[in-house]
C-alpha cells in the first residue's frame, strides 16, 4: 500500500512539474519573447476590428554577408473613421480634414450624411503626424484607430515570387509568391489579438504535443536584394528597348539551387496590388508557364551524346544548309551551308541540321532517356505554388523521327524556365538535378531555426561528360568574345544562346514574326557559383537572342563578378 501510495504521488508531482515547466516558458515567451506584441495588444484605446491584419510572420531577404533585410513585414500607422450619427457639420469636417488628407468631397460627405451608421472608414495607412493633427481638430464623431498592415519595402521587387496578404471571401491569407506556399507559419492567431492567455497556452500545447497545426515562424530566403534589384533593372530595360510582351530572368547556384534572384516583367506594386488591371499579373510565368526555347537545349542533347561516345567534340559531318526528315525539310537559321563542320561548331554556330546528325547517332531511345533524365517531364519541386511541368509527352509517345529531330534543336518541347535552368544547372555541377528554392531557413517563435533540406538526384550523364561539355561551351563564348572588349578574358565562362519560333496555338504550326529569344551561362566554368537565364517573348526589330540578350548577359555577369569578388580562374 505504502510504495503505490508513493508511485502515485510521484506520478503527480511529476505530471505538476510538467504542467508548471510549460507555463513558465510560456510566460518567458509572452513577457520576454513577445513582449513588444502584447503590449501593443494591451494598448486597447486602439482596438480594431477584427478584420484587420493584426500579426503576421516577416519574409525576409539575405543579403551576401547573412545579413538580413525585411522583404514583407507588419508595419503600424492609423486610420480614420467617422460615427455619421455625432458629426454636426459634414462641410466643416470635411474641408478641415482635406487640410491634412486627400479626400474625395463626394464619398466623404456620402459616408457622413449615412443616418443610423456609427461606423464609417474614411482612410487607412496614416502616419502618426496626420493622426496627432486631425487630433487636435476635435471634431466631434472622428475617430483615431491604431491598426496593422502588410507592407512591403521593394514595392515591386520580386513581387511575383513574394506574392501578397488579401481576402478571398472571408478567408484572410496569402496570396500567390512565398505568402501562399508559406502562409501555415507566416499566419498568426487566426487576426484576433485579443486571446484567453490559457487558451492560448493550450492551445500552444496541443501543437507542441500532437502536431496538428503549421509553426509559426519568420521565412528567410536566398533572395540578394541587390542581385535581384540589378536583375529587375536589366529586364526592365532590355524590355523597353525591344518593346517585349513579357520577359524574364533567373540568377540561381548550380551546385545546390538556392536562388539569388528571380524576376517577370511586366511585374506589380505589393503594396499597390488592388490597382491592377488584370489578375493574370500576378501569376509567375518561371514556374507556371511553358516555352519552347530552342537552340539553349541543343547542349543538353550534345552532352547525352558525349556521354554515350557516339560523337565527341572533333567529330565531323558535312553541313549542306538544310537535311530532310520525314519529309520535312529543316534549316539552319540562315539557311547556309558549311561544309565540313565539327560537334563544337555545331554548338558554336547553333547548327540544326549538325543537331539532326547528333540525334541520328544517338538515336530516339538514347535520345530519350538522357532528355528524361534532365527532369524536363517533372515539378522540380521549387517552393512556389502552381508549379507546372514540361510539355514533352511527343518524345514520350510518337514514334516520329521528325518529333525527335525538332526536340534536338530546342522546338517541339516546352519547358518552364524553372525546369530548363536546373537541367542545365546539371551540366555545370557534374551531372547532378538540384531544386531550385527561395527559402533556406525558418526562424521558429519559440527560438528554434530549421535549416531547410533539399535533395539532389544524378542525371545519365557523367562528371566526365559535365567537364567535356562546358568546355565545349566555354569555347562557345570565347567565340563570342573574340572580337568584343569585356574585360572578361580572365573568367572561364560557358554559354549559349536560343532563338525559337512561337507556336500559334490556334492555327497551328508556328507564327513567321513571333521569336523567343535565351541565353543561358554560367561561370567560374569550372566550378561555378552562378548560372544565369534570360528569356524575352516576342522582342521586336531584333532577329536574334545573341542581339538581345548578349551585352546584358555581360552586364550581368561583370555585376556578380565584382559584387561578389570573385577571382579570375584563368
Amino acid at each position: 500500500m505504502k510504495s503505490s501510495f508513493l508511485f502515485r504521488t510521484r506520478i503527480i508531482f511529476f505530471c505538476i512539474s510538467i504542467f508548471a515547466l510549460i507555463l513558465i516558458t510560456k510566460l518567458f515567451l509572452v513577457q520576454v519573447v513577445h513582449s513588444s506584441s502584447y503590449s501593443e495588444r494591451a494598448d486597447r484605446q486602439y482596438a480594431t476590428p477584427s478584420s484587420n491584419i493584426f500579426e503576421r510572420g516577416t519574409i525576409y531577404f539575405s543579403r551576401k554577408d547573412g545579413q538580413l533585410v525585411s522583404a514583407a513585414m507588419q508595419t503600424t500607422g492609423f486610420k480614420l473613421t467617422i460615427n455619421p450619427v455625432k458629426i454636426i457639420d459634414e462641410e466643416l469636417a470635411f474641408e478641415e480634414l482635406s487640410k491634412i488628407l486627400n479626400l474625395g468631397r463626394d464619398e466623404f460627405l456620402t459616408k457622413a450624411g449615412k443616418e443610423n451608421d456609427p461606423y464609417e472608414e474614411i482612410a487607412n495607412h496614416l502616419s502618426k503626424e496626420e493622426a496627432d493633427a486631425i487630433s487636435l481638430l476635435k471634431i466631434p464623431g472622428l475617430f483615431i484607430y491604431k491598426e496593422k498592415w502588410r507592407f512591403y519595402p521593394g514595392t515591386n521587387l520580386a513581387s511575383q515570387s513574394l506574392g501578397f496578404v488579401a481576402y478571398k471571401g472571408d478567408d484572410l491569407g496569402g496570396r500567390y509568391g512565398l505568402e501562399r506556399q508559406y502562409d501555415g507559419e507566416l499566419s498568426r492567431n487566426k487576426n484576433n489579438p485579443y486571446i484567453n492567455f490559457f487558451a492560448e497556452v493550450f492551445s500552444n500545447i496541443n501543437k507542441t504535443l500532437f502536431n496538428d497545426q503549421s509553426r509559426e515562424g519568420d521565412v528567410v530566403t536566398t533572395i540578394e536584394p541587390s542581385v535581384q534589384s540589378f536583375l529587375e533593372k536589366t529586364l526592365q530595360n532590355v524590355k523597353e528597348k525591344y518593346k517585349i510582351d513579357s520577359i524574364g530572368g533567373i540568377i540561381m547556384n548550380p551546385q545546390d539551387g538556392a536562388i539569388y534572384a528571380l524576376s517577370n516583367k511586366p511585374d506589380f506594386d505589393l503594396n499597390n496590388f488592388s490597382k491592377v488591371n488584370s489578375a493574370s499579373i500576378f501569376a509567375n510565368p518561371l514556374v507556371e508557364s511553358v516555352y519552347e526555347f530552342g537552340s539553349v537545349v541543343k547542349p543538353l542533347i550534345m552532352a547525352g551524346a558525349l556521354d554515350t561516345g557516339v560523337v565527341t567534340a572533333n567529330t565531323t559531318y558535312d553541313d549542306k544548309g538544310s537535311v530532310i526528315v520525314e519529309n520535312k525539310e529543316i534549316f539552319n537559321f540562315d539557311k547556309k551551308a558549311r561544309g565540313i563542320v565539327n560537334m563544337q561548331e555545331v554548338l558554336n554556330q547553333s547548327l540544326n541540321t549538325g543537331m539532326v546528325f547528333v540525334y541520328h547517332k544517338l538515336g530516339k531511345e538514347k535520345l530519350r532517356d538522357y532528355m528524361l533524365s534532365y527532369g524536363i517531364k517533372e515539378k522540380t519541386g521549387i517552393d512556389l505554388p502552381n508549379e507546372t511541368s514540361g510539355l514533352v509527352s511527343n518524345l514520350i509517345n510518337s514514334p516520329r523521327d521528325i518529333e525527335y529531330a525538332n526536340a534536338a534543336f530546342g522546338q517541339g518541347i516546352a519547358l518552364t524556365p524553372i525546369e530548363l535552368i536546373r537541367a542545365l544547372a546539371s551540366l555545370s555541377n557534374g551531372g547532378n538535378l538540384i531544386v531550385p528554392h527561395l527559402v533556406q531557413k525558418i526562424k521558429y517563435d519559440d527560438g528554434t531555426e530549421e535549416d531547410m533540406k533539399y535533395n539532389m538526384q544524378p542525371t545519365k550523364i557523367s562528371k566526365a561528360t559535365s567537364e567535356e561539355i562546358t568546355r565545349m561551351l566555354v569555347n562557345v563564348m570565347d567565340a563570342y568574345m573574340k572580337n568584343k572588349s569585356t574585360n572578361l578574358e580572365h573568367y572561364s565562362i560557358a554559354a549559349k544562346t536560343g532563338t525559337a519560333q512561337v507556336a500559334n496555338n490556334e492555327a497551328g504550326g508556328y507564327y513567321e514574326d513571333r521569336h523567343t529569344h535565351s541565353f543561358f551561362g554560367y561561370f567560374p566554368a569550372y566550378n561555378p557559383r552562378f548560372i544565369i537565364f534570360l528569356f524575352a517573348i516576342n522582342p521586336k526589330g531584333v532577329p536574334y537572342a545573341a542581339q538581345t540578350w548578349s551585352d546584358s548577359f555581360l552586364s550581368i555577369t561583370k555585376f556578380l563578378i565584382n559584387y561578389y569578388e570573385i577571382s579570375p580562374d584563368r
